[in-house]
């Protein structure tokens, strides 16, 4: 592949994601009201970050049943309210236990 190319497509995409967060801004001037449109709009970024990480959460360890061990252990360290870091490190640790026993 030529450089030239390469640096279309970076300007391309470049141009494309600029857009995407330029546009609403300059539409939608105004504060929004509606409550449904609000909500909405306020579980996106959680949604989206799932909805990438999770096919990777159950193909990291190479295992379906130390993945599970994870998952499961993530989800019940945020359903009790933990913090990011803790949801993390615990899983991790999940894991990584799960490994030694699998």
């Amino acid at each position: 592949m030529d450089m030239t190319r390469v640096l279309i497509s970076v300007g391309v995409m470049a141009g494309v994601t600029y857009l995407i967060r330029m546009l609403p801004m300059a539409a939608v001037r105004k504060r929004i009201e509606n409550v449904t449109v609000r909500s909405f709009l306020y579980y996106v970024p959680y949604a989206v970050l799932s909805a990438m990480t999770f096919p990777d959460i159950l193909e990291a360890t190479g295992s379906a049943a130390t993945a599970a061990v994870g998952t499961i252990a993530a989800v019940a360290l945020a359903f009790w309210g933990k913090g990011l870091l803790t949801v993390a490190v615990g899983a991790s640790a999940a894991v990584y236990l799960a490994s030694l026993l699998f």
